[in-house]
């Protein structure tokens, strides 16, 4: 996992205008490596809005607070002052994760309990390389893929991307579906496995790029689309394997994809993104990144009369470039979006049953006269165990702990 990509910060809330830097002002941080959220409390002078300071603030001491601490308190300078282990202080979300029963569509997949998994590594938020063996003893390295936060969208994609991977055809430039993974006591659905693909992505600018690998992505493209009415929305260099069996292209991380006109979203075309895809892969140049989806536009890179070739090819640029512009002229046409609407084979699924761990009561607080507020959906993790509600804990020891052991253990 990329230290940059480890963190990510709820944002700040103050007690007191925002302005005086005196405010007391806490902030939830979620930690991708231990899978925990830590509360970092401060005042507005440390945290002032929307430049996430909580974030290199914990980053300096996470993995070293004990597995029990809900919240940290620092000083002005962010340094350590003290640690609350008050489950009160504990604002992880319930994750009503969807029993397996529940998942009709799901009923013909393989599953594997998550106690099987073996980790391995870390590869990136929500991803693990994993080993598990199965029913003859056979051992299979995979990818883990896997939510464990309560964010509508979320919850959203990884029901869609787990019901469209089940749903594909076999595809050499696909990495195949594995397992539905389901935790051990109530066999809740709380993510997938797909096959492991040691390779390396095109994100590697030290891997040379191939015609033939443009050719092989431009007709998965126009099967994707023209075929199923699936459109992968986030096709990029990090996205993109290479197949070291096979020496294939492999694409990957449909968490993004529409079917159809569901989640189907402005300017992330899959045209589009071949075509910026494929300059930043020639001229290691990804400066366009940055700018929306909504924003970019195919004029962009190929008006640009030269493309600097900063990466080794097997073809010359203008090979790559009159293949693609030719493939875009043939797709970029008035009737494209018709055609995927309405292709021939579109694969479809329902939408994600509502849980019914959600429709349990619980008190939200007071009226003005005393009287208990009730009311259901959304929950804290302490408010639903208080319930007594199952929940599945995802906390696990940071990744420099299990080095060091891993370390010892080579000794």
């Amino acid at each position: 996992m990329k230290p940059q990509d480890r963190f990510y910060s709820e944002g700040q809330s103050y007690f007191g205008p925002g302005e005086n830097p005196l405010t007391e002002t806490h902030c939830n941080v979620w930690d991708w490596d231990q899978l925990r959220m830590v509360k970092v409390k401060g005042t507005a002078k440390l945290f002032p809005p929307d430049e996430d300071m909580e974030i290199p603030v914990l980053a300096q001491f996470a993995d070293h607070l004990s597995p029990k601490v809900c919240a940290v308190t620092v000083d002005e300078d962010g340094l350590l002052a003290g640690v609350s282990t008050d489950l009160e202080e504990d604002d992880t979300p319930f994750v009503a994760y969807l029993p397996i029963s529940m998942a009709e569509t799901l009923a013909d997949c393989h599953t594997i309990q998550y106690s099987k998994l073996q980790e391995l590594d870390r590869l990136g938020p929500g991803v693990d390389l994993s080993l598990y063996k199965d029913e003859f003893g056979i051992p299979h390295r995979v990818a883990f893929k896997f939510n464990p936060l309560d964010k509508p969208q979320r919850l959203r994609m990884a029901w869609d991307e787990l019901n469209l991977l089940k749903s594909l055809p076999s595809h050499p430039n696909i990495v195949p579906f594995d397992r539905v993974v389901v935790e051990d006591v109530e066999s809740r659905v709380i993510g997938f496995t797909t096959k492991y693909i040691p390779g390396g992505t095109l994100d590697n600018t030290n891997v040379p790029f191939r015609f033939e690998w443009l050719q092989q992505l431009t007709q998965l493209v126009d099967f994707l689309n023209l075929e199923l009415g699936i459109m992968h929305q986030d096709i990029a260099p990090r996205n993109l394997l290479i197949d070291p069996d096979t020496n294939k292209i492999l694409l990957f991380d449909f968490d993004w994809a529409a079917h159809g006109k569901n989640r189907l979203l402005e300017g992330r075309d899959d045209v589009t993104a071949v075509v910026f895809t494929l300059y930043e892969l020639i001229s290691n140049d990804a400066q366009f990144t940055s700018i929306p989806h909504w924003e970019r536009t195919l004029d962009m890179v190929q008006n640009i009369s030269e493309w600097t070739c900063n990466r080794e090819l097997d073809s010359d640029v203008s090979n790559f470039r009159n293949f693609l512009n030719d493939w875009v002229t043939t797709r970029k046409s008035d009737d494209d979006l018709e055609r995927y609407i309405n292709a021939p084979s579109r694969l479809t699924w329902p939408d994600m049953p509502n849980v019914p761990d959600y429709n349990v009561p619980f008190e939200l607080g007071k009226t003005s006269d005393g009287e208990p507020i009730w009311t259901t959906g959304p929950r804290f993790r302490r408010i639903a165990m208080e319930k007594g509600q199952y929940c599945f804990r995802w906390e696990r020891p940071p990744y420099s702990q299990l080095l060091n052991k891993a370390r010892g253990g080579l000794q």
